[in-house]
């Protein structure tokens, strides 16, 4: 009965609220964490206050880590087609056809390049029947495309 009476305690560790804004590390919660951990607390619960304690400091360092964020273009929509296209991406990467942004330079390495086609393959065999039209006929184009040119890329 009294594991029962302890429970559990859920906390938010999250930057942001719900509004998407920074949340303020407030000296308050730390201190409402310390009691229980003098009162015995489960070894759960034990760990939580000193990873905290350690999470105002990264807090402090967030909003430079915020500024590059916010001059990124808007990221894709997650959906089943930006997976494929990642991936296909990846596989251009990989053909040489497209430059690394940190080098510039290109470079081929066809393993790498069939392994992303093999993980596309792979996909359309396990999603066979659970797709929308759009999204098979995406999925089937991007393969071929990228079949052709592996078998160009390796002769």
């Amino acid at each position: 009965m009294s594991e029962e009476e302890k429970g559990f305690v859920i906390k938010d560790k999250r930057s942001f609220d719900e509004h998407g804004d920074l949340k303020d590390a407030s000296p308050q919660d730390e201190e409402r964490e310390t009691p229980s951990e003098e009162k015995g607390a489960p070894p759960e619960e034990k760990g939580a206050p000193s990873e905290e304690k350690g999470a105002p400091s990264e807090e402090k360092g967030a909003p430079s880590e915020e500024q590059p964020k916010a001059q990124r273009p808007p990221l894709p929509e997650v959906n089943f087609n930006s997976l494929i296209f990642s991936l296909s991406s990846t596989a251009l990467f990989h053909f040489g056809d497209i430059a690394d942004p940190q080098t510039g330079k290109t470079q081929k390495d066809l393993p790498l390049a069939k392994h992303a086609i093999d993980t596309i393959a792979m996909l359309q065999e396990k999603t066979e029947g659970n797709l929308a039209e759009e999204e098979k006929k995406f999925l089937e184009s991007i393969l071929t495309d990228l079949r052709w040119r592996y078998v160009k890329a390796s002769q």
